[in-house]
């Protein structure tokens, strides 16, 4: 079941278009934003907050290149019964370095991304996981990077 559409009024719009990209590196980076949309730093953020909890938004950050950093990620996938798969989801969710995780229609019925500060740090996790759950996890790194910048204009 599908959740009701959320209305968006044209600032809602106006501020998602200006938050795909180029969000401003400064000491008062919403206030520069806000302004740009003519709108106060409070209205900016109060915005934010509900299309954000309205799930109009799922996320609202940085994407960062972990490796550059020292770290390592990984897509990994597990075959969940379906019986088990919420107590699973529960376990799997409850781990910092679990970044998404994806219900699928497929035997690997549960995919999810795995972030570490550090590259030894991908194998300690999915141990974790598996001694948690008792079902194993296939990770699959990747072996080639594609950039595709998708922005949505709402």
């Amino acid at each position: 079941m599908r959740p009701d559409p959320v209305p968006l009024d044209d600032t809602d719009r106006r501020i998602v278009n200006a938050l795909q990209g180029g969000f401003p590196i400064s000491d008062e980076p919403y206030r520069e934003v806000a302004a740009g949309l003519g709108l106060s730093e409070a209205e900016l953020l109060d915005r934010l907050d509900r299309l954000l909890k309205a799930r109009v938004l799922t996320r609202f950050g940085p994407m960062f290149q972990i490796e550059r950093l020292g770290g390592a990620f990984v897509l990994a996938a597990m075959k969940v019964p379906e019986a088990d798969f919420e107590r699973v989801a529960e376990q799997v969710n409850s781990l910092p370095e679990v970044a998404h995780n994806y219900r699928r229609e497929h035997a690997f019925n549960m995919w999810f991304v795995l972030a570490t500060e550090k590259p030894g740090g991908i194998d300690a996790a999915v141990a974790r996981i598996e001694a948690l759950t008792g079902l194993p996890v296939f990770p699959f790194p990747k072996e080639r990077e594609y950039f595709v910048e998708m922005k949505l204009h709402a």
